[in-house]
């Protein structure tokens, strides 16, 4: 018998065999994705997943253990889709962290139930397109001028900039789908049971809520960025 992988994740032990019937990993992982995009994580379970690709339990768990591992995998996944650009050294490393916080911001909104299990995946980072994205992160900030460490905590700050305010955008638009309106109707009708939010300068700039949103994400990054901008210049 062959011993039990030293770290607990899907990333640390091969993948079974296709089976005759064309069950596979990657097959399974495509069903999940589209159950996930389509009903959200509630509705996520070996039972619903096994139902959809005509397939029992047993059969799925000789591919993926449990449903955790389960996450591991359509996480990774959905990574493939966060384009981070190469490194470009002093000059563009603001540009590219910039296009790859937003590319990353734009996978969560396609995909809003990522944001309810990024905090939740454990040793996701395993996986390749994950890994992938996090290391071209890391290239820029060193070419820009940062040592290593300092380049990972900068990439986890941006990270987790990220994460939070699309975790919040996304349980806002899930709200707005509940209400039966457009954003901009829902918007409009919460400033006139609360007109005081109408007179806030951010409100009389914009009038259209998805590019409002838009805009104070771009915002808080810029901060960050700012931030990140000083400590490269006194170094300079």
């Amino acid at each position: 018998m062959s011993a039990e992988p030293s770290i607990p994740s899907v990333w640390a032990r091969e993948a079974a065999r296709r089976e005759p019937q064309g069950l596979s990993r990657d097959r399974i992982v495509a069903a999940a994705l589209q159950l996930l995009d389509e009903e959200g994580l509630d509705a996520l379970s070996m039972r619903s997943l096994g139902k959809r690709l005509n397939a029992g339990a047993t059969s799925l768990y000789r591919h993926v253990a449990n449903k955790d591992e389960l996450i591991e995998l359509v996480v990774d996944e959905v990574y493939a889709e966060v384009e981070v650009p190469g490194p470009v050294g002093h000059e563009g490393w603001r540009d590219s962290m910039s296009a790859a916080a937003g590319s990353l911001r734009d996978m969560i909104l396609r995909h809003p139930w990522v944001a309810g299990v990024l905090g939740q995946v454990g040793l996701a980072y395993l996986g390749p397109n994950l890994s992938h994205a996090s290391k071209r992160m890391l290239d820029i900030l060193t070419a820009a001028g940062l040592d290593p460490a300092e380049a990972d905590q900068t990439m986890s700050a941006v990270m987790a900039y990220v994460i939070g305010m699309v975790t919040s955008e996304t349980a806002w638009l899930a709200m707005v789908v509940r209400s039966g309106r457009t954003e901009q109707e829902l918007v409009e009708g919460l400033q006139e049971v609360q007109g005081h939010l109408s007179e806030t300068p951010a409100a009389q700039e914009h009038n259209d809520a998805a590019r409002y949103r838009d805009d104070s994400f771009a915002f808080g990054l810029d901060l960050i960025l700012d931030g990140l901008g000083t400590r490269l210049s006194r170094r300079a």
